[in-house]
């Protein structure tokens, strides 16, 4: 699950980030609303952590520069303002939630959870394909019952082409969505990843599942 994170305080950006990726999310992060508004628009992101008092452009700029339908990322507004306008005004330009400072990391991550399981399009919550089964909520992963032994960024991966099937992504695709944005990792790395999955789906008797496109890059079909 893609997050971005924007907050101006470095100490509570780096403190959430930190504890968001080690909740399993991936992580970018912005320190103003224009930096958070150029990261929306290259990459694609499914949830957003969101301050409304930020350097140069404040969230409820950015909130209403967010597209009104399509791919949108659903909105938590975190924020120190607590009057009842503020939260209607975030809300009518398009935040999906809203958090009042002094909060609870728990409650944080709860209500994060809960808004991932409200995708742009319904989607099944356990993703499946004949034998093959993943649960990403338990992050579990099965064929025929017995489980398979992903690494966190195999598992990633898997479930984003399963989420997927037919669309190809690319290596710069694969790095944007599983490593973020600010990663330093290689199109190597990509290579190495891809064939540590196919490794592990052939022994469990899934060969030739994830398939290269020559030019586009990797899918499920």
């Amino acid at each position: 699950m893609k997050l971005l994170l924007t907050e101006d305080s470095q100490r509570l950006r780096t403190t959430l980030k930190h504890g968001l990726q080690g909740a399993g999310f991936t992580v970018d992060a912005a320190a103003d609303g224009m930096e958070a508004r150029g990261l929306l628009q290259a990459y694609d992101y499914d949830l957003v952590v969101l301050d409304l008092m930020l350097p140069r452009l404040d969230g409820i700029g950015v909130l209403r520069g967010l597209p009104p339908r399509g791919r949108r990322p659903r909105v938590l507004v975190l924020s120190a303002r607590d009057q009842v306008g503020d939260r209607i005004e975030a809300l009518n330009a398009g935040a999906d939630d809203y958090l009042i400072k002094p909060f609870s990391f728990d409650e944080l991550l709860a209500r994060l959870h809960a808004l991932a399981r409200r995708p742009q399009e319904a989607q099944p919550d356990v993703l499946e394909l004949g034998a093959l089964r993943l649960d990403p909520r338990a992050r579990q992963a099965s064929v025929g019952g017995t489980p398979l032994p992903l690494t966190p960024r195999e598992f990633a991966l898997l479930a984003l082409l399963l989420r997927h099937r037919g669309r190809a992504f690319s290596r710069a695709g694969i790095l944007e969505r599983l490593a973020g944005s600010d990663a330093d990792v290689s199109d190597r790395s990509v290579e190495v990843l891809v064939h540590g999955l196919r490794r592990k789906l052939d022994a469990a008797g899934l060969p030739g599942l994830v398939e290269t496109r020559r030019g586009a890059g990797y899918l499920i079909p």
